[in-house]
């Protein structure tokens, strides 16, 4: 593998790390804040945990608009100065509504990283390593999510401001990376979508010094010439593409996985455990999370994206039914992070892995953007809902009728992977359209 893409795509995939750390981060925090602020359980859900969230679904809804108009680069860069005013100033909040807003801010970023990262990876990467490489996004999540965990178990006991210390310390992260991203070029499909011709040839010769750039010029440019100026994702030829971006996303967000991140403390002590054995239960999940993500990345061009949304879809099922039997019957509470792990396995090396990746190979260059930044809506749509509700959920009908509901989404999931999802493995992104398009 050229050495200079793996660099940069690493680069690229470090706004995963703080999208993974932004996401989890507050779960080491969020039970301390509901007794300092007196939240009821609503307020707590929507606007203290919420509002990021819905932040996320806003910088997901319009980030394909910087991403196409400033390009990949560009917005990559600005997502790292978001978090970065995102984290001290939660940090240095006094009221509910002003963490609130500055957590909106990080979401932000959190939601518009989903589509310039993948984005801008799927297109520097040759086809037949382009799943790892963009699947570098996805680890970078799951490694932030575990840093994340381990942090917040660090800064438990230091006193009545550790959650402003969990909260803040993102900034560091979020410096160190926006430097970094100032290092990459910009990409070169996206290049050639603005007839920037010689800045894109110029990129395509450090990628791939031993093909002729000017053969993978016509075929970008012999897409382009089959498409309509101002067309969009919504006319009837994207339908397949649209729909597919959408259960993916549909699917990756009733599993629970959000909820489970969000609330895996609250949930853990929910099964009995004591709020340190919580806490250290959470830093397993984030090491079962980073393990097996490493291990869809190693598959994910061998195996390809389908197989292993079987794999994952039958995990899914046969673990969040143990969560919820053991919720139903009042099992020991031991046994529930075990349950979680496997729960937490299977998402990695399934839809944790698969998401991004699949996501970013299925719409046209010229809607790549567009077409993510759909996807990401739906999943962060969801993904603001679900774990908002959660608070709610679990003191009304209780945790085990949640995982229950939860298991049978994955059963539709697994009818989804079976009769509709395509395999994108090994295939360039311009053939992908010529076969996804009607």
């Amino acid at each position: 593998m050229n050495k200079k893409i793996l660099i940069w795509s690493v680069t690229a995939a470090l706004a995963g790390f703080l999208f993974g750390f932004d996401t989890v981060v507050i779960s080491g925090a969020e039970k301390r804040l509901q007794l300092l602020w007196g939240s009821s359980d609503m307020f707590h859900g929507v606007v203290v945990i919420g509002m990021a969230l819905w932040g996320t679904v806003i910088g997901a809804f319009f980030g394909g608009i910087p991403t196409n108009k400033l390009g990949r680069k560009n917005t990559l860069v600005w997502i790292g100065v978001l978090y970065t005013i995102s984290a001290i100033g939660s940090a240095l909040a006094n009221d509910p509504i002003i963490f609130a807003v500055f957590r909106f801010i990080g979401g932000l970023g959190v939601g518009a990283s989903t589509i310039a990262a993948p984005a801008y990876i799927s297109e520097i990467a040759p086809a037949k390593d382009r799943g790892k490489l963009v699947g570098l996004y996805q680890f970078n999540i799951v490694f932030g999510i575990l840093v994340a965990f381990l942090s917040n178990y660090l800064l438990n006991n230091i006193g009545e401001n550790a959650w402003r210390w969990m909260v803040g310390v993102e900034a560091i992260p979020a410096a160190i990376y926006t430097l970094f991203v100032l290092t990459v070029p910009k990409s070169p499909r996206w290049l050639l979508t603005k007839l920037r011709n010689a800045e894109a040839v110029n990129v395509l010769k450090i990628i791939n010094p031993d093909q002729d750039p000017e053969k993978l010029m016509m075929e970008i440019k012999d897409e382009m010439e089959n498409t309509v100026p101002n067309e969009n994702i919504f006319l009837k030829k994207y339908r397949f593409p649209l729909t597919l971006a959408f259960l993916i996303a549909f699917f990756n967000q009733l599993s629970g996985i959000n909820a489970l991140l969000y609330y895996a403390p609250r949930i853990l002590a929910e099964a009995g455990l004591e709020e340190s054995s919580a806490l250290l239960s959470s830093i397993g999940v984030g090491v079962t999370n980073l393990l097996f993500t490493l291990l869809g990345i190693y598959l994910i061009d061998r195996l390809g994206r389908k197989q292993l949304m079987y794999i994952c879809s039958f995990g899914y099922i046969i673990s969040l039914s143990l969560v919820s039997a053991a919720f139903f019957f009042s099992w020991e509470g031991s046994a529930m992070p075990i349950f979680l792990f496997m729960f937490i396995a299977a998402h990695a090396i399934g839809q944790g892995t698969v998401i991004w990746v699949f996501i970013s190979e299925i719409f046209p260059n010229h809607l790549r953007s567009s077409g993510q930044s759909f996807g990401s809506s739906v999943h962060w749509v969801l993904a603001a809902i679900v774990p908002s509700l959660v608070p709610v959920l679990f003191s009304t009908i209780g945790a085990g009728m949640v995982f229950l509901f939860f298991a049978i989404m994955m059963g539709c999931q697994l009818l989804f992977v079976i009769f509709m999802m395509p395999e994108t493995k090994g295939v360039s992104l311009e053939e992908l359209s010529k076969k996804l398009i009607k």
